[in-house]
């Protein structure tokens, strides 16, 4: 969703879900005024043994915002942080395009290709700027 949708984010889903109470719990400790940062969403979901998805719907259903992105596309005050990389090594490109899907780099893949590579998932979202590579979609459902 974009910024005019701010507010909304429940519109995503089906008229009276209601989030586990469990996750909604864990995320009123954590979050800030209107919003969670991605790292804690993901630190959420590991304790809980819940998927990011559903870590994404419960936030949505509370209306609060995804911010700092952990691979730099949103949710800074000064918005996109992460920069294309100088250079992209022609290996790394070719495990970076192995794993598109649709002509995208899932969030999901890029932060696998930091773990399986020992980078920061920047790194990833760095090659992909240079690469002119979308990532998409969210794990967390921001987009």
């Amino acid at each position: 969703m974009t910024h005019s949708d701010a507010g909304r984010y429940a519109a995503k889903h089906k008229p009276g879900e209601t989030p586990d109470k469990r996750i909604v719990e864990a995320v009123r400790q954590k979050a800030a005024v209107g919003e969670l940062a991605c790292a804690e969403a993901e630190r959420i979901g590991a304790m809980l043994v819940v998927p990011p998805a559903e870590i994404g719907r419960t936030l949505d259903l509370l209306e609060l915002r995804i911010g700092r992105c952990q691979l730099g596309l949103f949710g800074y005050p000064e918005g996109k942080t992460v920069r294309p990389a100088a250079a992209v090594d022609s290996d790394f490109e070719a495990v970076i395009r192995a794993r598109l899907a649709d002509g995208r780099l899932p969030c999901k893949a890029a932060w696998e290709i930091a773990a399986e590579r020992k980078l920061a998932r920047m790194a990833v979202s760095s090659a992909c700027e240079a690469l002119s590579i979308r990532i998409k979609p969210c794990q967390l459902g921001a987009f």
